[in-house]
């Protein structure tokens, strides 16, 4: 994708941008030095205003917990092609191309450098970034939020164990309050879902093992579904078995990256579904019976569940359980 106002003679530039709470640093691929802008709509279009002179290839920054979204979002409504990729394989990345120290500055030059890398995929599925619907980012809010609150939760009840009579009420009080807000941002969820996403969440409710907050995990933070094929679905979760074969070695495929939140999700719809999902059951009875290891076939279950949810995203189909019992 290029800059249509700029002519197509102009050499390609890939551009590399290290997001940060107040400032963001950037880099043209092959050019020295980076340069330091404001995260706010002034450092926006000061951005913006340079890259108008260039003809862009690609620009590349990092998820950095949602601090990303509004620069790629303000570049993606100017017509610039933009992604942004995974921390981890940008740090891997980076340490291959021999950069082991790590700065901001350091990080822009080599996320630059990443840019015009995939830029040059030939299969260029997964790079481009797609912003996430106003509908589908505030389901990301919501389902975000309840994760902080369980999880805060969580270790108040731990902290309760040991309290003693003189906290025991203060904690007791505190477990009420996020009982009452997590009930609270619950009905908020089924509200939301009722509203935007009404008919997906009624067809992957019908599915034996999945109850509202899972589905509701899925269409936050799997949007994709229906869209892409089940392969590529699969590796998006980290549920897809990735090959570690060298030589004539050939070793023991692994779940490798990918999505938490929609592992975790599907991890407990699973394990409901192998009792009460005769698919499910019937495909897990089958691989425990072949002798295959019960996580290796917990985990081959969620690859399954995973690859039905988006064959019905994509066709719109309800939830058949002859169809489905003779799916891969």
């Amino acid at each position: 994708m290029t800059n249509a106002r700029e002519p197509t003679s102009l050499p390609l530039q890939f551009i590399g941008v290290d997001m940060a709470q107040q400032v963001f640093e950037w880099a043209l691929h092959g050019v020295p030095g980076t340069h330091t802008v404001a995260n706010n709509d002034e450092g926006f279009e000061t951005l913006l205003e340079t890259l108008k002179s260039l003809r862009v290839g690609l620009i590349v920054m990092e998820a950095t917990g949602g601090l990303e979204r509004r620069l790629a979002g303000f570049l993606l409504r100017h017509d610039l092609p933009v992604a942004v990729v995974n921390p981890r394989a940008a740090r891997e990345f980076a340490r291959s191309m021999g950069h082991l120290a790590k700065t901001d500055a350091i990080d822009a030059v080599a996320l630059a450098h990443l840019a015009q890398t995939l830029a040059a995929k030939a299969d260029q599925a997964g790079v481009a970034f797609c912003p996430p619907t106003a509908e589908v980012e505030q389901l990301q809010l919501m389902m975000t939020r309840r994760a902080q609150l369980i999880s805060m939760r969580t270790a108040e009840k731990n902290r309760l164990v040991s309290a003693g009579r003189v906290l025991h009420r203060s904690v007791t009080t505190v477990l009420k309050t996020l009982d009452k807000e997590i009930a609270r941002l619950e009905r908020d969820i089924d509200a939301h879902l009722e509203q935007h996403f009404k008919e997906q969440a009624r067809r992957f409710q019908a599915v034996k093992g999945l109850g509202p907050i899972t589905c509701a995990a899925m269409l936050a933070f799997m949007p994709e579904l229906g869209t892409v094929s089940s392969a590529r679905v699969a590796k998006l979760a980290g549920l897809a078995p990735l090959n570690r074969d060298s030589g004539k070695e050939r070793g023991k495929r692994h779940i490798w990256g990918g999505r938490s939140a929609v592992r975790s999700a599907l991890y407990m719809a699973t394990l409901s579904a192998m009792r009460f999902n005769p698919v499910i059951k019937t495909f897990h009875n089958r691989l425990i019976a072949a002798g295959k290891p019960k996580k290796v076939a917990l985990t081959a279950c969620s690859h399954k569940m995973l690859r039905i949810l988006n064959a019905m995203a994509r066709t719109g189909q309800p939830w058949n359980e002859t169809l489905h019992a003779i799916a891969p």
